[in-house]
């Protein structure tokens, strides 16, 4: 008889956070292409003089964006961490190419923790923040 176990406290505390956070991302309007606009607005002191309508999604995103984005680039660097390649000590015929498996899941390298992330974060949009930067 298959009985489930009941879910880690910890685990569905977390899963709850994100979705959350997924949710309320997902009700804010994107600023990508205002930003673009706002840029040229800067004045003398450094400052756009903004005057926008909000919604009130818009406002529970951007209360809470800094935070959550510096908790998501935390949880990145510690699972960058934990997924990374090491030697798999076994024997190869390419002594220079040795086989490499994460040193945390042991999977080959790399890994699909490390893919997943590697696919999410890696954007066009990514090299178009950082250039302007």
């Amino acid at each position: 008889m298959n009985r489930e176990h009941p879910e880690d406290p910890q685990r569905q505390q977390l899963r709850e956070r994100l979705e959350a956070i997924l949710i309320r991302t997902g009700k804010a309007a994107s600023w990508h292409d205002e930003a673009g606009r706002l840029r040229e607005l800067v004045n003398h002191e450094g400052y756009v003089p903004v005057h926008t309508r909000l919604a009130r999604e818009d406002l529970d995103f951007l209360a809470g964006a800094r935070d959550d984005l510096l908790t998501f680039a935390e949880l990145g660097l510690r699972l960058l961490d934990l997924h990374q390649p090491r030697d798999a000590g076994g024997i190869t015929s390419d002594s220079a190419h040795p086989i490499l498996r994460c040193r945390s899941c042991m999977w080959r390298w790399p890994c699909p923790t490390f893919r997943a992330m590697s696919e999410s974060f890696s954007t066009a949009r990514d090299t178009s923040l950082s250039e302007s930067l």
